[in-house]
């Protein structure tokens, strides 16, 4: 292509090669070091003037150091008096930051945007994107590649089952299993209600075993026992009166009555330091670990717990906004941790959880799919769920950008119930670390960011891009 300049960072050599390779070309040279100090040094070393510059640069394991490289080369070809500057960044750097996690957090992918900006980009290419820009996007989706290659590899994959290993990811794993003309399910983790124990010998309190005429006056209740207090004259008010004598249906009753048989569909497990466990296993909110028992995956680190205390009052009482549903910041939820930044804010690891899978998996093979694989804890929690509790038959763990991070990988390779992990080269995985893995599966995505570049720079649409042909 004429008028065109390709320069690739150092974040990853080898996928802008193979980009260059695609559209015919070399990369442009360009001298990229550091000073004695660590401060990055940049200098191009061809014209750029009236050129359309690409400069391929994704996140790396030195992810400060890919963004302030790309920053540079930005402003470089800018003082070169280029025509057009393109930013190629498959994963873009600091993208699950896209919303606020806390009251006094940032939102660093808008302000790595405006960084971008201000450095001169004029447009930017990237993959399954989160967060958003001023300047114009392409927006590119890895879904028409992964699931061209889930045709072509997955033996049986017609009768296979989509699962989301979280609430935010649905839109994502229905949008391929629409694809693929598949059932989806989904295996969620509660986060904010821990289970609730009563009493020693029973941990399910109805509302209907509450007697009014135990029940003190309001003056006398603390706020965990009015809500309980006012959920029953609610729920008494709506249920149709019964004769004297006549013992009104449990919840559990009523729910097997009048639900719909898909409930049958719906299994849920414990999860206890991150860790899958049988449900006869010591609870961690009524046992505490002696000197010599550690719990599952976890050291002694963790406070010791010589009482029981009533985990869903003290919830109830400190955050006031979960009666409502509001979070503190208005709206909803959206500074609450999720999923896909697990580990992203550290905070006191909890107990215990309930772990839930919604969707018939037996027998049949997995994708649990997400946008990328940092940390392992919830991938495993997912596959070890629809394999020891759903009896799926082979679990294949799917995503987009593969970081890898905390030796996550090395933990997902350990992993009985993951038979392969799949990913894309929008992140650069080093030859050592693929070696060792042999579950490993790595989607060459360099045609369709190569594609890309071509259209952008003769003016061409790019929507042809979001679909394949089968």
């Amino acid at each position: 292509m004429r008028g065109v300049q390709i320069f690739s960072g150092t974040s990853h050599p080898l996928l802008a090669e193979t980009i260059c390779e695609r559209l015919g070309t070399l990369p442009a040279p360009a001298t990229l070091g550091k000073f004695a100090n660590g401060e990055t040094s940049v200098n191009i070393g061809v014209s750029v003037r009236n050129q359309d510059v690409y400069i391929v640069q994704s996140g790396s394991g030195k992810i400060n150091d890919s963004v302030m490289e790309l920053l540079i080369m930005i402003s470089a070809c800018k003082g070169g008096s280029a025509k057009s500057i393109t930013a190629v960044m498959p994963y873009f750097p600091y993208s699950r930051q896209s919303k606020k996690k806390s009251h006094r957090g940032a939102i660093t992918a808008r302000m790595l945007a405006n960084l971008l900006s201000v450095a001169g980009v004029d447009h930017v290419i990237t993959l399954d994107l989160h967060g958003f820009f001023g300047k114009p996007v392409d927006n590119l989706f890895a879904e028409p590649f992964i699931a061209r290659w889930i045709r072509m590899n997955v033996p049986g994959w017609k009768e296979a089952v989509v699962v989301s290993k979280n609430a935010g990811g649905t839109k994502r794993v229905t949008s391929l299993a629409d694809t693929l003309k598949l059932n989806f399910g989904i295996v969620n983790t509660d986060r904010r209600r821990p289970k609730v124990s009563m009493t020693m010998t029973d941990s399910t309190v109805f509302f209907d075993s509450i007697d009014e005429e135990c029940t003190p006056t309001p003056k006398e209740q603390d706020p965990f026992v009015k809500v309980l207090v006012n959920t029953a004259s609610l729920i008494n008010s709506l249920t149709p009166e019964v004769q004297p004598g006549a013992r009104r249906p449990s919840e559990l009753e009523a729910v097997r009555e009048y639900t719909d048989v898909r409930v049958q569909d719906v299994i849920t497990g414990r999860l206890v330091q991150g860790q899958l466990v049988d449900d006869d296993y010591p609870s961690a909110t009524t046992s505490t670990p002696q000197s010599g028992d550690a719990t599952p995956g976890q050291t002694h680190n963790q406070e010791n717990h010589e009482s029981s205390p009533d985990l869903m009052a003290e919830s109830l009482i400190s955050n006031p906004s979960s009666l409502t549903g509001d979070h503190a910041l208005g709206g909803s939820f959206d500074a609450a941790e999720s999923s896909d930044e697990e580990g992203s804010v550290r905070r006191v690891a909890e107990q215990e959880k309930t772990i839930t899978l919604v969707g018939d998996v037996r027998d049949r093979t997995v994708f649990i799919v997400d946008d990328m694989i940092d940390k392992s804890g919830s991938w495993i929690a997912a596959a070890e769920t629809v394999v020891k509790k759903g009896g799926a038959k082979k679990v294949y763990c799917i995503a987009t950008h593969g970081l890898f991070g905390d030796e996550s990988l090395e933990q997902m390779e350990q992993c009985q119930s993951i038979d392969h992990i799949v990913v894309t080269n929008t992140f650069p995985v080093s030859p050592q670390m693929m070696k060792r893995s042999k579950k490993l599966i790595i989607i060459d995505i360099s045609s369709l960011v190569a594609e890309s570049i071509r259209r952008h720079h003769y003016g061409e649409s790019v929507s042809a891009l979001f679909h394949l042909n089968d």
